[in-house]
């Protein structure tokens, strides 16, 4: 019977149905109109269209259990680890820095879309980061290991990638004056888009929406941003508001004559979860044990992916200029 219980609360758990049980159960469906309650009856969202992909799959017969075998895996892996870590980055990063802002906002529309724009520069930051530091890459990898996209990737990540992603996004949005409850909503509205842009094409084959995709960033986009085709790599570092990746030069649609190419560029094993989870730390850590100097073994770990001691270097800067060259050739 602890069993079936135990089976019970991880499955209502992972859909959400918790927040929205309780509503229905005392009748107070005015929780509906605040802020609170809005998140509880959202919560099921994502995990229900994961089903429906699922299920779509199932009946055109184009699931794989590998598409979502690494997901399934680091879900998994990662409940297990969350019974024993809990880091609430979040709260230490509000109770430490918000002393230190250099003002103060209300919870007003103008003060939302300043603190929107502030958080998708924060964002910018910890994911441009997550992709241009090798040790940052090691924790963000596992969220590109997967060579399909669907809507369970959005639950493949390194346990220590959200503390790491929180202390920077927080501490830039707190020092800049977004107060708390402002910032918690923004993370709320971020957090559900930024689910949704994994929906694979079981359930949208053309994932650009429209004009919407001139204006904010789409799953079309996000699809982009896994690719490992050169054209994609290192593009779209936003959630939803573009205009970060504009001013710096990274936005990338997605073109009709470019197929996607999910996955990381080196040699992996497919479908593999111990390669995904720990495959590039593994590495990182033989190249800072065989490099020849302690100079190169900080830099190593400091410097981006494809970074070499002996100068040949495969960073994606690189891999990206030798692909324009030839292209232009």
């Amino acid at each position: 019977m602890e069993f079936l219980e135990t089976l019970y609360n991880e499955i209502v758990g992972f859909f959400n149905f918790g927040g929205l049980i309780e509503i229905i159960q005392t009748d107070n469906y005015k929780a509906l109109l605040t802020q609170d309650g809005i998140g509880k009856a959202l919560g099921p969202l994502i995990p229900v269209l994961l089903l429906v992909e699922i299920i779509r799959a199932l009946f055109y017969r184009r699931l794989t259990f590998t598409q979502y075998k690494i997901s399934f895996f680091t879900y998994v892996f990662n409940r297990f680890i969350s019974r024993f870590i809990s880091i609430g980055m979040v709260g230490l990063c509000i109770a430490f820095f918000e002393p230190y802002a250099i003002f103060k906002t209300e919870f007003t529309w103008y003060w939302f879309i300043y603190g929107y724009v502030v958080w998708e520069f924060a964002h910018f930051i910890y994911h441009f980061l997550g992709h241009k530091v090798r040790l940052f890459w090691c924790l963000h990898s596992t969220h590109h290991a997967p060579e399909y996209m669907n809507l369970s990737v959005t639950y493949t990540h390194f346990f220590l990638e959200a503390p790491y992603a929180d202390i920077i996004r927080t501490t830039i949005c707190i020092l800049l004056g977004v107060n708390p409850p402002l910032l918690f909503l923004i993370m709320f509205i971020d957090g559900t888009w930024g689910a949704f842009i994994h929906i694979g094409e079981n359930i949208m084959v053309d994932a650009r929406l429209g004009f919407l995709n001139k204006i904010i960033l789409t799953p079309s986009h996000h699809r982009v941003h896994h690719a490992k085709n050169p054209l994609y790599m290192d593009t779209n570092f936003c959630n939803l508001l573009n205009i970060w990746d504009k001013a710096f030069g990274t936005l990338q649609d997605e073109k009709h004559e470019e197929a996607i190419e999910y996955g990381i560029t080196r040699p992996m094993k497919s479908g593999d979860f111990l390669d995904a989870y720990f495959g590039e730390i593994t590495l990182l850590l033989k190249d800072v044990y065989q490099a020849p100097t302690l100079k190169d073994k900080v830099l190593y770990i400091f410097m981006p992916p494809g970074w070499h001691h002996s100068g040949n270097h495969k960073t994606a800067t690189i891999v990206k200029k030798e692909y324009f060259d030839s292209v232009r050739g």
